[in-house]
């Protein structure tokens, strides 16, 4: 989702990332892509410096968040926002996780990048992970990545972790995700946290390796 940087909007647009230019299609949201088979009537071209970056999934049905044993937790779908936005408090503890975002027939659809943001002084502990879900900045189709083999670095204060999210099978956690129930097209799975770095104080940044980076400032 983008819009051009002289015409801002919240929704904004979806559009294919081709080599320095952003695509616009036309359709309303990456989740009607999905359903469409991927494909949808091209409409203007821009300059990727000429465009913002939104959440590629604004309003998610649900998103759920894995642990390092299999098991998940629901997050706060409406806590999901897009690169750039700043959250408030400090010190905080970032988390860096890949994402699946579900396509058509209840499978992925595509990969991209999770920053949680968590606060440590928040009370109750419930809600020290329940405002910024940070997501994007694209969603990488299955056949241009294997997420098991990207290197991804996380970076803030003069800090650097980097590694590769090894170890987590996503095949089990859409099984899991879709038992007695259905998954939807923009449905979120987190994996569990790879990169971890505490008493954050100042903006970071994930990369990820054929994803790009999330810049997640703290005001």
């Amino acid at each position: 989702m983008f819009h051009p940087n002289d015409t801002p909007m919240d929704r904004g647009w979806v559009g294919r990332v081709d080599g320095e230019r952003m695509v616009h299609l036309a359709a309303q949201t990456l989740q009607s892509l999905f359903l469409n088979g991927g494909t949808a009537r091209e409409h203007a071209e821009y300059p990727l410096a000429d465009v913002t970056v939104l959440a590629p999934v604004q309003y998610p049905p649900t998103v759920r968040v894995f642990s390092g044993d299999g098991s998940f937790r629901f997050a706060n779908a409406t806590a999901v926002v897009g690169d750039g936005v700043a959250v408030e408090g400090c010190p905080l503890r970032a988390q860096a996780r890949l994402a699946a975002v579900i396509g058509a027939n209840g499978e992925i659809g595509g990969t991209t990048a999770l920053l949680e943001w968590q606060d440590p002084a928040e009370e109750p502990e419930v809600k020290r992970s329940d405002f910024a879900l940070v997501l994007g900045p694209l969603v990488v189709t299955p056949d241009e990545i294997d997420p098991t083999e990207v290197v991804c670095r996380l970076r803030a204060d003069g800090r650097e972790e980097s590694g590769r999210p090894e170890g987590f099978s996503w095949q089990s956690a859409v099984a899991l995700a879709g038992r007695r129930t259905a998954l939807r097209p923009g449905d979120v799975l987190a994996g569990p946290p790879f990169l971890v770095l505490d008493d954050v104080r100042s903006d970071v940044q994930v990369e990820v390796e054929g994803i790009g980076t999330l810049r997640c400032p703290v005001a």
